[in-house]
């Protein structure tokens, strides 16, 4: 295993992160409501971080929680009895502008995923999307507008896992990788 980020470094992440996205909301000259959407189950996480460091007066408390598990393709292979928790979006999204986060980018299905979803919600008016790392390996046209890590050019195999652990989730703030297990899917 192989340790990219300790939790300082994450800390400077997120900081670097809430700047690009209050940057790029300041030269959008929206007049929309803007809102943090993060993905269960660190995307959430780092979205509540994210949320505290954008200007109050633009964000309003406009935070929510998006659960996928029902929008994967991938639902029937990645477990039997999945476990769906709640999606919380206490606001109304038609013609909000959305920063969607999540912890890592990599095929893009996730993302896909959750586009879906929220369209089922509502229609917003832009969605921008941020990401702690960027892995590389799209199968999907999906990019990422803010990213904290960008290992694309690392050229990772398919054989290489890139983690990322949040408190209170997890013991500790880091961001690891380490080689698949065999017969495992992540």
């Amino acid at each position: 295993m192989t340790t990219l980020a300790d939790s300082s470094k994450i800390a400077s992440l997120v900081d670097d992160l809430a700047g690009q996205i209050n940057a790029a909301i300041s030269a959008s000259g929206s007049s929309h409501p803007w809102a943090i959407v993060g993905i269960r189950s660190r995307g959430d996480l780092l979205a509540s971080r994210l949320s505290e460091k954008i200007d109050p007066a633009v964000i309003e408390k406009r935070l929510g929680v998006l659960d996928i598990t029902l929008y994967r393709d991938d639902l029937s292979e990645i477990n039997h009895q999945p476990v769906v928790r709640t999606t919380e979006i206490p606001f109304d999204i038609d013609n909000t502008n959305i920063v969607l986060v999540d912890d890592v980018l990599m095929t893009g299905r996730s993302i896909r995923a959750a586009l879906q979803s929220l369209m089922d919600l509502g229609r917003p008016r832009r969605i921008w999307l941020a990401v702690l790392v960027d892995r590389g390996g799209r199968e999907l046209p999906i990019s990422a507008d803010f990213v904290g890590v960008d290992l694309k050019d690392e050229k990772l195999g398919d054989e290489t896992i890139v983690d990322v652990h949040l408190m209170p989730l997890d013991d500790q703030d880091c961001i690891t990788t380490h080689p698949k297990q065999k017969g495992s899917t992540k």
